[in-house]
């Protein structure tokens, strides 16, 4: 699962502190993502645990888990806010041919669950990480199509999201974690980090 873990890591979701929407869990330009979305990949993600021998994995608990979900949403929906301003779009055909992909790179059906709790992601999302591992390389080839290097797309991709995040405006609840504009990533609010300072709307 290396492989589907990786787009996680092309970019992180970039959040701005403070979310004044009661209910919340964080802002995207006028999406917002609520508690109850991420407490239910959350409550997901724990069932899907129960059947699975998880004793040679490393996985998030408490508040990394919280922190964890709410980046999944948040990243996700930059990267599709990103590919949409490229008009990147991603069909449902292309989803369903990658989830078979992946089911038959993980052993088939019977490793899926596994290899979905190893992730960190919750069997509901499924879809929506493969959209946003589709987007992220959809967006990729056309960087690589204007002259970016493999060595600089990484690096490429993160600036675009930057940028998208910055136009749109993020905000996120407190009770998530705060952002660290240092290391681009949602941070324990008890965090020592010198480079942590509250963000200007």
């Amino acid at each position: 699962m290396k492989k589907i873990l990786a787009v996680l890591t092309v970019a992180t979701a970039l959040f701005l502190t403070g979310c004044s929407q009661v209910g919340a869990a964080a802002t995207l330009g006028d999406t917002k993502i609520t508690q109850a979305t991420v407490q239910s990949s959350i409550d997901a993600i724990l069932a899907a645990r129960v059947g699975v021998d998880t004793s040679q994995m490393q996985l998030e608990t408490g508040e990394a888990l919280n922190r964890g979900q709410l980046r999944f949403h948040l990243f996700t929906a930059l990267l599709r806010a990103t590919g949409e301003e490229l008009k990147l779009t991603v069909s449902k055909a292309e989803i369903d041919t990658r989830r078979q992909s992946i089911i038959e790179q993980v052993g088939g059906v019977e490793g899926l669950p596994a290899a979905l709790v190893g992730a960190g992601i919750a069997p509901n999302d499924l879809d929506i990480y493969i959209e946003a591992m589709t987007v992220s390389d959809k967006i990729s080839q056309a960087l690589t199509a204007s002259g970016v290097t493999q060595e600089d797309l990484g690096t490429a991709v993160q600036k675009l999201v930057v940028a998208k995040a910055k136009e749109l405006g993020v905000t996120v609840n407190p009770r998530y974690g705060k952002w660290d504009g240092e290391v681009a990533d949602v941070v324990a609010v008890d965090s020592a980090s010198p480079a942590v300072s509250p963000a200007k709307k």
